[in-house]
């Protein structure tokens, strides 16, 4: 499956903005030394050679935008909606397993409750859209809320998109 996830990074030019997010994502696909492969591959949206990824797959996005800007704040907000409903999507199922099943079902894993479980505590990985410069999911709306403000004071705070399989 694909998804969009995006990388809030830290940077003084539009280059080294795509080459601080792509260190992001190499995290997340296993690519860096003591990294742990979350997804499969990513394609960020400069890449223009894919037929089934990136632009290809989901149209025209900004390869990376200012924070502060339009497309910033646009990516930014998609990011944490999304982020929202797959947090309430995995909690909701959560919530109906513990209401249907008991302990012994559940621990056999009734209806991938277990499944559910794991999604609503990841850190990483499908259910999981927004990460900071070192790879970590941002999970929580003080997390994003903290970030934010001590990037958006420098002014060198952007957003990237890519897309992942998973």
């Amino acid at each position: 499956m694909h998804m969009i996830i995006y990388a809030l990074v830290e940077a003084s030019t539009a280059e080294e903005v795509l080459s601080t997010g792509k260190t992001v994502f190499d995290r997340l696909v296993g690519a860096e030394p003591d990294s742990c492969a979350v997804f499969d591959y990513y394609v960020t949206f400069d890449d223009e050679d894919t037929t089934v990824a990136g632009k290809a797959r989901w149209g025209d996005l900004p390869t990376a935008a200012p924070i502060t800007s339009e497309e910033g704040e646009d990516l930014l907000e998609r990011a944490w909606e999304t982020t929202k409903k797959e947090f309430q999507r995995n909690l909701d199922r959560v919530k109906q397993a513990l209401e249907e099943h008991s302990d012994d079902e559940i621990m056999r894993d009734a209806g991938l409750a277990r499944h559910a479980f794991k999604r609503v505590g990841a850190s990483q990985g499908p259910s999981i859209c927004l990460y900071d410069q070192h790879a970590t999911g941002i999970r929580h709306r003080g997390h994003l809320d903290r970030l934010l403000e001590q990037k958006v004071e420098n002014k060198t705070c952007w957003i990237v998109p890519a897309d992942v399989h998973f």
